[in-house]
């Protein structure tokens, strides 16, 4: 099956015009399993095979990334261990993907040895998803904000350079890498409710799905995505109609993103709410990634 027959279509975009990876860890940069759930659907549209992964010895506690059990038809019980793979084309597609656990170890030494992979793959740019946990509601459109450390990605795909200060996780590391070496990249982030956190978020794995459509020039099926997104958001106001607090809550974060969306919300406004939000999450900083509001 050619490319074009499974929806690929080449970007406009002179940046994103050649060879492609797109990016996903769990972990601590993919809150509600929407960034890895969104490269997943991407990685089943495409004929893509195994062709790079790392050795977990290297870069993994099993002690935090413990190994899972599985069985299969036949009730045979076998260990898969935490790792991270990268996946090439086996036609004339020039998407990549690199999917995976963010690395417990040896950060330098993994960014090298991935940094190396694209080098040898002679791929040209790259696109980092994420999700981060936010003060946001279920019951509106989920945030998703686009940012790049390149003024070329920038001019021609309208997004922000992100001016984030504090902790990040692995993709910020392989990103400048990257940038240092002249690889230009972009990151995409999604804002998940923090208050379902312990479940995937098919709704913004949704919103990541469209977002990076746009960026990278590619259809992607969206499979059973819009009918799990409306119970997700169903079951939410179930739980809401059961606790009094958890409604009035919902409720101030609506009014809050009613807002910013406002016509009338100026650029200043827009930023005071989320540093206002941003200001009330536990750790006292901001998310990786964040967007335009000064990420």
């Amino acid at each position: 099956m050619v490319a074009a027959e499974r929806g690929f279509v080449p970007d406009s975009n002179e940046i994103l015009s050649g060879r492609l990876l797109v990016v996903a860890f769990e972990g601590w940069n993919d809150a509600g399993e929407a960034a890895s759930g969104a490269v997943r659907a991407l990685k089943d549209l495409l004929e893509l095979y195994p062709m790079f992964e790392v050795d977990p010895e290297d870069y993994f506690d099993y002690q935090f990334n413990r190994p899972s059990v599985t069985m299969d038809e036949d009730g045979k019980r076998s260990l898969v261990w935490p790792g991270v793979t990268m996946f090439g084309p086996t036609d004339d597609s020039n998407v990549y993907v690199l999917l995976g656990t963010e690395p417990s170890r040896n950060w330098k030494s993994f960014t090298a040895e991935i940094v190396e992979a694209i080098e040898d793959r002679e791929i040209t740019g790259v696109v980092f998803l994420g999700s981060m946990l936010a003060d946001v509601p279920h019951t509106r459109p989920i945030s998703v904000f686009a940012t790049s450390d390149n003024a070329q990605v920038r001019s021609e795909l309208g997004v922000e350079r992100s001016l984030y200060e504090g902790p990040v996780g692995i993709l910020s590391v392989l990103s400048a890498q990257c940038e240092e070496l002249g690889i230009p990249t972009v990151s995409v982030w999604a804002s998940v409710p923090h208050y379902v956190h312990s479940v995937p978020s098919p709704k913004a794995t949704l919103a990541l799905v469209q977002k990076l459509e746009e960026t990278i020039g590619v259809t992607i099926p969206r499979g059973d995505l819009v009918e799990e997104a409306a119970a997700w958001e169903t079951g939410i106001d179930a739980l809401a109609a059961d606790d009094d607090d958890m409604a009035a809550y919902i409720g101030q974060l609506e009014q809050a993103r009613d807002t910013v969306d406002s016509p009338e919300a100026s650029g200043e406004a827009i930023a005071q709410e989320f540093e206002r939000y941003l200001r009330k999450r536990g750790d006292g900083g901001k998310p990786e990634g964040w967007g335009p509001a000064g990420s």
